[in-house]
């Protein structure tokens, strides 16, 4: 019971800040969502931003799961490239709101003990695509460049999009951009040898 408690305040706030966003929204609105009582509410959480601060960290969890996932030690360069940018926007695309709160509405002020375990929790996503992409670069395949700039050129420009779409900017599946994206970054990050190989690309 605990266990669902907690998850209807998070969902309760995760629908909350979606509509009202995080100044809009209030203790009471998202209990009231969660059909939670004030004690319960302060049993899990002492505030609103504490709430929101775990909120973010569990979605940047599930999304950097994700993110992963799709990627193993079997892929090729060209492959892994694609691989990347389909997990990104499918992700995205398939939870939009979630998307919306981990990259439009989730705050900047954050207090360094979550900015911590955003790091480390960021830190294993690195790690996950470094088993795959170092032997790569080791191989020649890939471009030698830090791992903050080799995902800056996977996950930037399918971003913009994702982004537009996010904002109700642009009305567009940014899906629907996957191929040039995938081209584009082959561009950016794949040794040139390993471009002109031929097979097909994931």
């Amino acid at each position: 019971m605990a266990t669902t408690a907690r998850e209807d305040l998070l969902a309760a706030g995760l629908a909350v800040f979606d509509r009202d966003g995080f100044e809009g929204a209030t203790v009471a609105s998202i209990r009231t969502r969660a059909r939670a009582s004030n004690g319960s509410f302060f049993h899990f959480f002492a505030s609103k931003k504490e709430l929101a601060g775990t909120l973010f960290l569990e979605i940047l969890q599930r999304y950097n799961g994700n993110i992963i996932a799709y990627v193993d030690p079997s892929c090729d360069a060209k492959q892994g490239v694609a691989r990347l940018i389909r997990a990104h926007l499918d992700w995205v695309a398939n939870n939009r709101r979630e998307a919306r709160y981990l990259f439009e509405i989730s705050r900047g002020e954050w207090s360094e003990e979550l900015r911590t375990a955003q790091r480390a929790r960021n830190s294993r996503l690195a790690e996950g695509i470094e088993r795959w992409r170092a032997p790569l670069i080791a191989r020649g395949e890939l471009l030698p460049m830090s791992s903050t700039l080799f995902f800056s050129q996977i996950i930037g420009p399918a971003q913009i999009f994702c982004r537009a779409w996010l904002s109700g900017r642009d009305r567009a599946d940014p899906r629907e951009q996957a191929d040039i994206l995938i081209a584009c970054a082959i561009r950016a990050v794949v040794a040139m040898q390993a471009i002109e190989k031929t097979g097909d690309v994931a």
